[in-house]
C-alpha cells in the first residue's frame, strides 16, 4: 500500500478562512535552494546556491494541491518582512500573478510567480492586488527569476502583471490539473 504524502493531501484553501495555504520551501534571505520531494515526503536541500550575495527576496513555495505546466505545484512568492522555514504553511491572500514563459533545452512553457501576502486573523494585508506595490518591488521581483533562471541554463520571461483575479483563475487551474494527474 503507497501511501500519499502529508503535503500532497493538504488542501491548497482552508475551508474556513477562505485562504490559501503556502508550503514554503525556501525562505527569504537563503542562497540554499530547498524543495519539497513528493516521493520521499522530505524537503531536501539541491545542489543549488545562489552565489554569493545573492538570496531570495522573500519566502518561495508552492500551493498544495495543484499542478503547473512544469508539472510542480503552482510557485508563490510570499511577501513576509521575516522568513519562515522550509515545510511552514502559510495562511495567505493571492494579490497577483506575474506571468512569464520559462525555456529549458528549447523547450518554452508557462512557469508563472503568484504572489500572496501572509494573514492571520490579528494581521489582515492592507495591499489588496499587485498594482498597490512599487513598480521597482516588482521589477526587482521580476529580476531574481530572470537572473535565477540564468545559473540554472534556463531563460525566464515576464509576461505581464496581474491582480488577484487572475491569480485565483490561475490556482483554480492548477487544482483542476493536479485532480486529473490524481485520476
Amino acid at each position: 500500500m503507497t501511501r500519499q504524502p502529508v503535503l500532497t493531501r493538504l488542501q491548497a484553501r482552508d475551508p474556513k478562512s477562505e485562504l490559501f495555504r503556502v508550503v514554503v520551501e525556501t525562505p527569504k534571505g537563503s542562497r540554499n535552494k530547498y524543495k519539497y520531494d513528493e516521493e520521499l515526503d522530505v524537503f531536501i536541500l539541491l545542489d543549488k546556491v545562489l552565489p554569493l550575495g545573492a538570496v531570495f527576496p522573500f519566502d518561495f513555495g508552492f500551493v498544495p494541491s495543484t499542478r503547473g505546466e512544469d508539472g510542480d505545484p503552482l510557485d508563490v512568492l510570499v511577501l513576509m518582512e521575516e522568513a519562515a522555514f522550509p515545510g511552514c504553511v502559510v495562511p495567505a491572500r493571492l494579490i497577483g500573478v506575474l506571468e512569464a514563459s520559462q525555456t529549458d533545452k528549447e523547450k518554452t512553457i508557462r512557469n508563472d510567480r503568484l504572489i500572496a501576502l501572509p494573514e492571520t486573523r490579528y494581521n489582515r494585508p492592507q495591499v489588496e492586488s499587485l498594482k498597490e506595490l512599487g513598480g521597482k518591488q516588482l521589477e526587482e521581483i521580476e529580476q531574481f527569476f530572470v537572473s535565477y533562471n540564468r545559473q540554472e541554463g534556463r531563460e525566464f520571461q515576464p509576461l505581464g502583471r496581474h491582480g488577484p483575479k487572475k491569480a485565483l483563475a490561475a490556482v483554480e487551474e492548477g487544482m483542476r490539473a493536479f485532480g486529473q494527474h490524481q485520476g
